[in-house]
């Protein structure tokens, strides 16, 4: 079972995530951090997992799903709802990660959509927000939830641009009672 996992989301000044299903933007920069950040792993035999609600799963081209090189699970309410093999179907995000095998898994990262994300930001497994601040207002009908004072920005980039569209990413850990997470402190 994995219990530690990481967000992952681009939004906008409004806290925008999505219209009508999909990303209201096109920044390929944006889409090279996601791919690198929830690819990558340290480990020889491990993979990354990637957690996403239907709407995400659906939201993802077909001929670009599942998302190479990472464990894709799926998180639907619809028992029936049929996934390819390989990919992990499961009814909430707590049956998300304990579905994860921890020898298997590097790192695991909540990719969306709304509901998933309210669910894991609030969740004590969150770790870490790597947040995509699309600087621009877009017309969205899915939002990224507020999320408290227990998550610190560690480290903002400069800002990139693509497509005419002004951006940043944004890097948020979140301090546990004692303190940032021990591996943080080293």
């Amino acid at each position: 079972m994995v219990s530690d996992f990481d967000v992952v989301v681009a939004m906008d000044l409004k806290q925008g995530i999505g219209k009508a299903g999909q990303l209201p933007w096109k920044l390929s920069g944006d889409m090279k951090f996601f791919k690198e950040l929830t690819s990558k792993v340290e480990s020889p035999g491990k993979k990354n997992a990637v957690v996403m609600g239907r709407k995400t799963w659906e939201s993802i081209p077909s001929k670009r799903r599942p998302l190479p090189d990472r464990i894709n699970v799926v998180i639907t309410r619809d028992t029936s709802f049929a996934v390819p093999p390989g990919v992990i179907k499961a009814t909430s995000l707590d049956e998300a990660l304990s579905s994860l095998e921890q020898s298997l898994v590097e790192r695991c990262f909540v990719i969306g959509g709304g509901e998933i994300y309210r669910l894991a930001v609030a969740h004590p497994g969150c770790r870490r927000l790597y947040l995509t601040e699309v600087k621009s207002e877009f017309d969205c009908d899915v939002f990224f939830p507020q999320f408290d004072q227990s998550y610190s920005l560690l480290s903002p980039s400069a800002l990139q641009e693509d497509n005419g569209i002004e951006y940043a990413f944004k890097e948020y850990v979140r301090e546990q009672e004692s303190g940032i997470f021990p591996e943080e402190a080293e």
